[in-house]
């Protein structure tokens, strides 16, 4: 970690929270390449030192282990003297705290809830007083198993409260409502981004999403799992596709909702084969019972992002690949 940090009156100042996250380490890396500074928080329940370990010797980064949920915690002293006492030519609170793997937030079902609900009155409180520039990570799945096709931000959803993905969906839900109390009542500059199913590397290969599933299976040549029959859908978008958007969204002045993700659908089934003939594999596909609470559909309608930020995701799901596979090979020792 860099004692001192460089300092010009041009350079933007990020406080992210989530930082050694698969997101947040991709969002740090991307600033820091723009010449942006960056403090980052995390507390390391899901996100990994050597998610960041490459760019701890920047001197515009420095990394703090803090507990957003807990107002106490040293990191909001060290993040508001952060954005206060340096000249910036702006300065930006982005909320990428939180586990999003069903297996991590469902065995840590309290602390989804409190990050998600005190974590993130504490950094929009730090955003309003410091002035700064608040974008909120929300997720997809604050639509549930969605019965509008593909999803548009007016849709409201079709959610379970207290189902067994109700902990992180809630928790979304909550953050979503709060920060619009915060721009409404508070005149927060804040926006949120209702991220849909993205993958990349430095995305956990125990994480128990799809493709580190598949990926991991096929590396290995054990059977690739399905859940049901194979034609539920996801749209997968590629973690620099999103960096950019989310980084625009920041940029921009839009004060509101908007999904970003990759409108190209595909099934389970489809998306198993192609990952087994990427990786040359000999796996079987293996069909389960269904997880109880998985969507059917989950596809973006993503023209608010292309009116407002000029944004749509460039890297096809053939590229993502050879550009993730690589990783978990690397990752697996194989």
């Amino acid at each position: 970690m860099a004692d001192e940090l460089s300092s010009s009156s041009l350079q933007k100042g990020y406080v992210i929270a989530g930082a050694a996250g698969f997101i947040g380490s991709h969002l740090v890396e991307t600033l820091l390449g723009e010449g942006s500074v960056v403090l980052g928080i995390d507390n390391y329940l899901t996100g990994r030192q050597e998610n960041i370990s490459h760019f701890v010797s920047n001197a515009n980064f420095i990394s703090i282990r803090g507990d957003i949920s807990c107002l106490e915690d040293g990191c909001f002293q060290s993040a508001r003297q952060f954005l206060e006492s340096r000249e910036f030519e702006s300065t930006y609170v982005f909320n990428f705290a939180s586990a999003a793997s069903p297996v991590i937030y469902q065995e840590f079902q309290i602390e989804t809830l409190m990050t998600g609900s005190l974590g993130t009155k504490n950094l929009l409180d730090l955003a309003t007083e410091t002035s700064s520039r608040f974008i909120q990570a929300s997720t997809s799945e604050i639509y549930g198993n969605p019965k509008v096709h593909p999803q548009v931000e007016e849709y409201h959803g079709d959610v379970d409260p207290i189902g067994p993905r109700s902990m992180y969906d809630e928790a979304k839900r909550f953050g979503e409502a709060l920060v619009t109390s915060y721009v409404n009542t508070r005149n927060t500059n804040a926006g949120i981004v209702r991220i849909f199913n993205t993958y990349g590397p430095r995305m956990r290969e125990d994480d128990g999403r799809v493709i580190p599933n598949f990926a991991s299976q096929a590396l290995s040549n054990s059977d690739v799992t399905i859940y049901g029959d194979g034609k539920q859908t996801r749209s997968m978008c590629f973690v620099a596709d999103l960096v950019r958007g989310i980084i625009e969204l920041g940029n921009s002045t839009f004060r509101g909702v908007l999904n970003l993700g990759n409108p190209e659908e595909i099934t389970m089934l489809e998306l198993a084969e192609k990952i087994i003939k990427v990786t040359g594999s000999r796996s079987k596909i293996v069909h389960l019972p269904m997880s109880p609470g998985d969507p059917e559909r989950r596809r973006p309608d993503i023209s608010r992002a292309m009116k407002v930020l000029s944004w749509q995701p460039e890297i096809t799901l053939s590229q993502g690949l050879d550009l993730t596979i690589p990783w978990y090979r690397e990752q697996l020792g194989i």
